[in-house]
This record gives structure tokens, sequence and C-alpha cells, in this order.
């Protein structure tokens, strides 16, 4: 039998493990219909069944504030999965069940699994699991999803649920909501275009003013008496949100005890990293830590990659009668994946680093310490999550800003994302600070400065926009913080190589492409060129010539400015476009053309100036073209006075 499951569950839950769980290798990984979220599916044979598992994103509540709300509200009621696996954190019942009373409004087939149920028999607390099964009227099944136990008893229970029912239970929300639910039931019973739909759920959902509901009875005949009986109760969302909680209070009454919970080594460790003083040193030297090991490393395997390349180019060259085959092969073909594969090591380092960081539960606490600095200059809670994405790729960070309810606020955190140093930035960087600066430790402190500057100039920004754009403060940030757990190398592992993929595969290609590209421009008109070697005649020197005179004063070669140009393009290719116009390794023509100041001065300019084109083109569709108008003019201004002053002040103190 064929059966389609879904996984769903607040936040921090342990979700994620327990879809491995179950699919181990057999999943993939794509884009929801429509957005750019990302979905998980996998395949799971259970007792002869197969299962499809559906990860669907981490969510509090099924209501439609955010896309990845709408996404597994829709996914259950559109889909209608066999099975609803629903995990809970057993530590915290009361956070969880308002999910899982939800899905049963919606006449989900629910199956709860109570994770992390070693932590909760550790912190004193029984939780009567029969209890909970006749209260919700649903299996009940505890698991540890980190050890694996309790994971054939869920197998069975989904199986038996996929084949059976659940009791139907409803929860009275007061005489006066009921009232008003019955009413409505009536009449979206006459309406046919609400078949679909679980009437209560459905009645529920416009008292509390749902917005895509609202718009669902826009066309029906009875939307004036849908919203006149629904308006008899005030302020129905805080109404349905507050009675939910007394009925998950009563629940929790009876089905959970808890001893007096004494301070715990995590309460400890938060006491220090939460430090409102030592919380922000504390993260600043982690993040300088993982930078460092990230330069430290690598360099070994990057020089190693490197010199191969830069040998097997030689040989091209010396065997290859045909000069323009040679040159093709030794500085496009070669040299091209050379430039990908050189930053494979420091790039796959960095990810497992952060993997470490954020496996370990520490980076949602960086989150909060920064929110503290954050909520006084303007910044939404939650712009904190968009920006630490954005470090990876600028895409999935601006994404993360739908998350933020108030539009103002969205735009906000948008528009100073691409000032987050992405993971495609990161290959320009260590080629330039690895060749400019004598020591690793220089090296290393320089890529971690580019991070510092890219958050401090947003925080400006943000300033600036929230005093001159946009009024108001930002609303108080709430995040639930995951328990602290001792980072899985495995895990890491996976994480790095789902990341660093992607560096390879996407990045990888277009650096490819570009070498190729630069390496035509700048070989070309062959006659006048020679094959690269009077790269003055060439193509590229006459679209370097014309960039030139804006880049003079900052003593940067036209090849420079041809490189920026490709890096407008995708910012891992300036590091292809270097080694193409050099003819020989990109290492040598950094050194040759860059002093340590002028060349940090270009990392600098590279951090600020336009984001990349696949990143504009989804600022255009979340912020509008006028927001998106003002972040490019911005980002260039910015950078050409960021990087003159860092050239000003260097000449003033004697650096060149």
């Amino acid at each position: 039998m064929k059966a389609k499951v879904a996984f769903i569950g607040n936040p921090n839950v342990g979700k994620t493990e327990l879809f491995n769980r179950f699919t181990g290798q057999h999943q993939h990984v794509g884009n929801w219909p429509g957005v750019t979220v990302e979905k998980k599916v996998g395949k799971c044979v259970c007792y002869g069944n197969e299962l499809e598992i559906v990860d669907l994103p981490g969510t509090y509540s099924l209501t439609a504030y955010s896309i990845d709300e709408l996404i597994a509200r829709n996914f259950i009621i559109e889909e209608k999965p066999d099975v609803v696996v629903d995990i809970i954190d057993s530590t915290n019942l009361e956070r969880n069940l308002y999910l899982t009373l939800s899905l049963l409004e919606m006449d989900a087939n629910v199956v709860v699994a109570l994770n992390m149920w070693d932590i909760a028999r550790n912190k004193g607390m029984e939780i009567d699991v029969k209890k909970l099964e006749e209260l919700l009227g649903v299996p009940v099944v505890t698991t540890v999803a980190i050890t694996g136990e309790g994971i054939e008893k869920l197998k069975e229970t989904i199986v038996k649920a996929i084949k059976g029912k659940r009791r139907k239970i409803e929860w009275s929300y007061g005489k006066d909501v009921e009232e008003v639910i019955k009413e409505l039931q009536e009449i979206i019973s006459k309406e046919e275009k609400f078949k679909d739909y679980p009437s209560r759920w459905l009645a529920i959902k416009i008292i509390e003013g749902d917005e895509e509901i609202i718009k669902k009875i826009e066309e029906s005949k009875y939307k004036d008496e849908l919203l006149k009986i629904a308006s008899r109760i005030k302020d129905g969302e805080t109404v349905i949100a507050e009675r939910r909680y007394k009925i998950i209070g009563k629940i929790i009454e009876e089905v959970l005890k808890k001893e007096e919970e004494e301070w715990s080594f995590s309460d400890m460790l938060d006491h220090v990293f939460l430090h409102p003083i030592f919380g922000i040193p504390i993260f600043l030297a982690l993040m300088y830590v993982a930078f460092q090991f990230t330069f430290s490393f690598s360099a070994p395997f990057s020089d190693m990659i490197d010199t191969f390349f830069s040998w097997l180019g030689e040989i091209a060259k010396n065997n290859i009668s045909n000069a323009m085959m040679a040159s093709f092969i030794s500085d496009a073909v070669l040299a091209g994946v050379g430039s990908v594969l050189v930053f494979v090591p420091p790039i796959f380092s960095l990810f497992f680093a952060l993997s470490l960081l954020e496996n370990s539960g520490y980076l949602a606490r960086a989150a909060v310490v920064m929110d503290r600095i954050m909520h006084k200059i303007g910044l939404h809670g939650k712009s904190i999550i968009s920006m630490i994405m954005g470090f990876g790729c600028n895409i999935p960070g601006i994404l993360a800003a739908r998350t933020i309810e108030n539009k103002r606020d969205r735009i906000i955190t948008v528009m100073i994302n691409p000032l987050m140093s992405c993971s495609a930035r990161l290959p320009v960087y260590i080629l330039l600070a690895g060749v400019i600066f004598k020591s690793s430790a220089m090296a290393g402190a320089a890529v971690f400065s580019m991070y510092l500057l890219g958050v401090g100039l947003a925080i400006i920004m943000a300033m600036i926009f929230r005093k001159f754009l946009f009024g108001g403060e930002p609303p108080t940030f709430i995040i639930e913080l995951p328990r602290y757990m001792f980072p899985k190398i495995s895990n890491a592992a996976r994480d790095m190589w789902e990341k660093g993929k992607w560096f390879i595969i996407k990045a990888g290609t277009f650096i490819f492409l570009v070498a190729i590209i630069v390496w035509f421009l700048s070989s070309f008109p062959w006659e006048a060129t020679h094959g690269g070697v009077y790269i003055e005649n060439s193509y590229a020197a006459l679209l370097g010539h014309a960039i030139e005179p804006a880049l003079r004063p900052f003593g940067w070669r036209w090849q420079a400015g041809v490189a920026l140009f490709f890096g407008f393009l995708a910012k891992e290719a300036i590091v292809g476009t270097f080694g193409a116009l050099a003819g020989e390794s990109a290492s040598v023509a950094v050194a040759t053309w860059f002093t340590p100041l002028t060349g940090f001065a270009y990392m600098a300019f590279v951090l600020i100036y336009f984001p990349c084109v696949a990143t504009l083109i989804v600022m255009l569709r979340e912020i509008g073209k006028k927001y998106t108008l003002i972040t490019i003019t911005y980002t260039i201004s910015l950078a050409f006075i960021v990087a003159g002053l860092i050239e000003l002040i260097g000449y003033a103190v004697g650096i060149t």
C-alpha cells in the first residue's frame, strides 16, 4: 500500500532528525510550487507499506501570517495526507499543543510524536501518555530522534493510523463563541465551494479574521451574512487564541506532573552565552575562531590544488602544438576548473564550522544576543535570522524576511541583507587576503573583518532607513531556543555537503563559464593579442579601460574593473576573471595588481557594491521596483565611500 505522510512541528523539536531516521538516503530537496521555500520529500518502506514522507516547514501555528504557515496549512487542506505526524517537544507541551489542536480542528489524521522524551525524563517530568491519547483522540508515541528510541513504534503507529481514523473530539471555546461557530457552520454547509473544507475549522478562521479565508469567501453569496455573524465576537483572533491556551492548560493539568526544576547545566550555559555584557564578545570570539579555522585548516589543501592545476596548465602549453588550443585548455578550461576547486576546502570548512555551531544550539542564542543591539537601532528581532542566513546566500536571507509580519520592517530587512557577506564573496576574500597578507592569522582576521564591516554597515543603513524612510518602533522579538546538544560530526558533515555542493554545482559552473568567456575576451582578436600575451589589445582591455577612470583613484588596474563587471552577474565569478585575465595563477595576478591597502579596499568594495543579478531579481519580487532601485543606488555609493575612506586612512597612518 502507498500512502502520503506529512511531518510537522514547531522549530527545534527534532523534526529533521526524525525525517532523516525515516528516509535515510532516500530523500530529495526541491522547492514548493511557486515559491523558493525548501521542500524535502523522502521514501520509507514500513511493514510492507511504501510511504512518501513530506517534511513541512517548521511552524508554531497554522495562520496565514508567513509563507511557511501557509505552505503547511494548504498542503494539509488540499493534499489531504493520509497521516500527519505532529512532532512535539516533550519538555514544552503548552507551546507545542497549540499546533496540535489546530491540526485536529482541520480534521487531519494525526499521530503525535512526543520527541525529546529523554530530556523530559531527566527534568523529572511525568507525562501520562495514555491520558493524553484519550484527551486528544489520537495515538501518542514517545521518541528520542537523536538515538532512534521509539522510531519503530512510531512507524508501526503510522501504518495503523493509515488504515483507521481518529476519534473526533471537539473542545468548547465557550458558549458565546460556540453559538457563532454553529451559525457559521450552518451557512457554510449551504455553499458548494466550501465542501472540501472542514466547516468548524472554516468557521473558526472566519471568526479569527484570517486574511486568506476572508479572500475565499469574498465571492460567496453569503459573504455579508458570514462576516456579520462573525463580528459578534470582538477581536476574534485574540479570543480564540486565549481560549485555546485555556484548553491546553486543562489538558496539561491532567497529563503532566513536574518536579520542581533545579538549575540545569543548560541554564548555566545560557547564563554565560546570553549575558547582556559578555554575550556579544563571546559571539564575536566564536565567529572569529570559525573563520580562523576555515582559513588555517583549508590553506594547505587550496595551495596543493592551485599548484596542481598550474602544473597541468604548463604541461598543456608545452605539449599542445596549436597555440589557440593550448591557450584554451590551459588558460580557460584548466584555469576555470582550478578556480572552482581551489575554493572548495575553505568553503566546506566554513560550512562545517557554522553547522557545528548551529547543531549545538548556539546560533539561535546568537540571534537573541544580537537582538538586544538590533532592537535599539530599529531593526526587527527576526531580522537577525534573515541576516545570519544571508551569510550563506543573500537570496534565502531575503526570503527569510517573509516571516516578518510588518511590511515596513520586512522592507528594511531586505534592503540591508545584500550587505551580509554571502558565501559567493568568500572566494574573493580568501584569494585576496591569502596573497596580500603575510600570515594566515592576518588573512583570517581580514576575512573576518569583512563580515563585521557588513554587519556594521547594515546597522547604520537600518538606522538611516528607519529615520528617513520609515517611522515607528519594531515589535518585540520572540524565538524558542533549542536545547544544547553535543553536535554530531555526521550531521555537520551532511549539512556541509548539502550547502557545499551548491557551490560546486551552481557557483562552480558559473565560475567555469565566466572563465571561458573572459579567456575569449582577453585572447581576441587573436592576431592582435597573440593569445593573450598582448592583452592590452583585447576586447577585455577595451571594457576595462572604459571602467578604469572610476577606479583609478583607488590604484586599481583595469583588470580589477573587468572582474567587478562580471562580479555583478555573480560575485564568485571575480576569482575566475582574475585567473583568466592574468593568463596564469590568480594568486600571482593578485600579488602583482594589489598592495595590502588597495587589496583590502577592493575586498570592501566587493562586499558592498551591487547585489548580484539573482539577488536583485528576488528583491524586485519581494519589495518592488522603488526600494530595489534605492538599494542599488545606496550600495554602489557606499562602496565608493567606504573603499575611499579605507585608503585615505591607510595612507594617513603610513600603510601602503
